[in-house]
């Protein structure tokens, strides 16, 4: 009798372990950026600079520490294809002017790879994985996801963004329509496209970006309002008021994958 007692004590025991407590923080943030081959060196450099200038910024700063908790953790990571994502500064807690300025230099470390396809939904999906190894318990989860195309690869990408938030993380968008695609993937409306395929949950929204000089204030404007919480639907393109009806027809979210179907279809009778 002792040897059983013994045992079911045993068993039971780490049953009873409680879990590692979870830093608490204003926001969880996750910056997916996009670095496929249809931007240049250049509009990649210009990305990271955009964002590490935007945590040396007051205003972003200023949000930062207004918080209930005066504190968010914020990672960075580059996508492309389904399965080229690259951490570029992993989970950082910041709550000062220090660990921000911190942060902004961490980015400028690393030069940003071109890499092939777009895929938003491998970016969505690996940005679900980095919220689950965070180790800190946000108020709110953000993915924070920039592009200048839509989804070509992987999952279709409502799929991804429909589990995503159904799990409670609001996706924001910062759709780049500066100039038509190198290779011919990318698409006009694609601050559409963002609106219908790729933001979801409460108050989610996106700031389109249609000259890289709008860039660096777009970043700051959109981290701001993600950090505050005081958050619009959408502002279509630089900073317009946030429209309530669509007024037009849906996108189709499957374009991305219906454009790269037609042009391997080309290549073959080559």
């Amino acid at each position: 009798m002792r040897f059983i007692i013994v045992a079911v004590a045993l068993w039971v025991g780490p049953l009873l372990v409680p879990a590692p407590a979870q830093e608490p923080v204003d926001l969880e943030l996750v910056l997916a950026v996009d670095v496929s081959r249809s931007m240049d060196f250049d509009e990649q450099l210009i990305q990271r600079k955009g964002y590490a200038e935007a945590f040396r910024s007051k205003e972003v700063i200023g949000a930062i520490t207004s918080g209930l908790h005066g504190k968010i953790a914020v990672t960075y990571m580059e996508w492309a294809a389904s399965s080229l994502t690259r951490v570029i500064v992993p989970w950082t807690v910041i709550d000062s002017e220090a660990s921000s300025l911190a942060f902004a230099d961490a980015l400028d470390q690393q030069l940003p790879q071109r890499l092939s396809r777009t895929s938003i939904s491998g970016a969505l999906d690996a940005a679900e994985t980095l919220f689950g190894s965070s180790g800190y318990s946000g108020m709110r989860r953000v993915v924070d996801v920039s592009g200048d195309g839509p989804n070509n690869e992987g999952l279709p990408v409502t799929i991804s963004r429909d589990r995503l938030v159904g799990d409670g993380i609001i996706i924001n968008g910062l759709p780049l329509m500066v100039r038509p695609s190198s290779y011919g993937y990318g698409i006009t409306n694609l601050d559409e496209y963002y609106e219908d395929c790729v933001i979801g949950g409460p108050g989610s929204f996106m700031i389109g970006v249609r000259n890289w000089d709008e860039f660096p204030q777009a970043v700051r404007r959109k981290l701001v309002l993600e950090i505050a919480g005081s958050i619009p639907r959408l502002e279509r393109a630089s900073f317009v008021m946030p429209i309530q009806d669509k007024g037009r027809p849906s996108v189709d979210c499957m374009i991305g994958e219906r454009i790269w179907q037609q042009r391997m279809r080309g290549w073959e009778w080559r």
